[in-house]
């Protein structure tokens, strides 16, 4: 089964890796959603936004958990940016605030969560390790979240560390990533090892096997790749260099 990719959908996808090197390119269309449960208004991408409301369900999570920021547009983000080093000054933004135009929450798939209380800070808010921001935390990958800026990878992630802030990267990568203790950058360099046709990691959950692979980006407008007719998949690019190919069988 041949499919065809597109060169400038390695901008596009659950994967994409959107970090003070790589800015996030607006250049194609979303379907975003309320967070319903929430009554913050808060948006985020569609199957972010009912990965989220699954597991929030699983868990029981909105009566003491709530959504804080999710999807922001650029000048959002630029108000946001600005009005933090008015206020907090420069060497606190640098740590805690992405560069408009290199923020996560311009793509719709990551989401600030924090206690359900009266007064919450927006920027840093409490979402500790006990109780149920932790059984959160333990459930997330389950439903294709990962805390994106963990402790001890600062060097690597440029940000500082966040507890609060989770991305939507989808099944399974957001087990294979928690599994192996990796960054989102980590992981987009990890699978390079795994190209398309010639080898593939294979992830195994109870009733699924997972087949990722990379492939690298394309010089022509199009290309096409030569698919198993019998596996179901999902092409995501990573907004780096390239793509990545999920394939699973039942």
């Amino acid at each position: 089964m041949k499919i065809t990719l597109l060169r400038e959908a390695i901008h596009a996808g659950n994967l994409i890796l959107v970090n003070q090197s790589y800015a996030y390119q607006e250049n194609h269309n979303r379907c975003l959603l309320t967070l319903a449960e929430d009554k913050n208004n808060i948006l985020m991408e569609h199957t972010a936004a009912r990965a989220l409301s699954l597991l929030m369900h699983d868990i029981n999570g909105w009566p003491q958990i709530t959504a804080v920021s999710g999807y922001r547009t650029l000048k959002e983000q630029q108000t946001i940016f600005q009005q933090s080093l008015q206020e907090q000054g420069a060497e606190f933004t640098e740590k805690f605030v992405a560069l408009p135009g290199h923020s996560e929450h311009q793509t719709g798939l990551a989401i600030d969560l924090g206690i359900r209380q009266e007064n919450i800070n927006f920027i840093c808010p409490e979402f500790p390790y006990t109780g149920i921001c932790q059984t959160f935390r333990e459930r997330a990958a389950h439903f294709g979240f990962i805390e994106r800026y963990p402790m001890g990878k600062e060097n690597i992630t440029k940000i500082a560390h966040e507890p609060w802030h989770f991305r939507y990267v989808g099944i399974p990568h957001a087990a294979i990533i928690v599994q192996n203790k990796l960054t989102l950058e980590e992981y987009t360099s990890f699978l390079k090892q795994y190209p398309f046709g010639n080898s593939s990691y294979t992830y195994k959950n109870t009733n699924t096997k997972y087949y990722i692979s990379y492939q690298k980006g394309i010089d022509q407008e199009t290309a096409q790749l030569e698919m198993d007719i019998n596996a179901k998949y999902l092409i995501s690019g990573n907004n780096v260099d390239g793509f990545v190919i999920t394939e699973w069988r039942k």
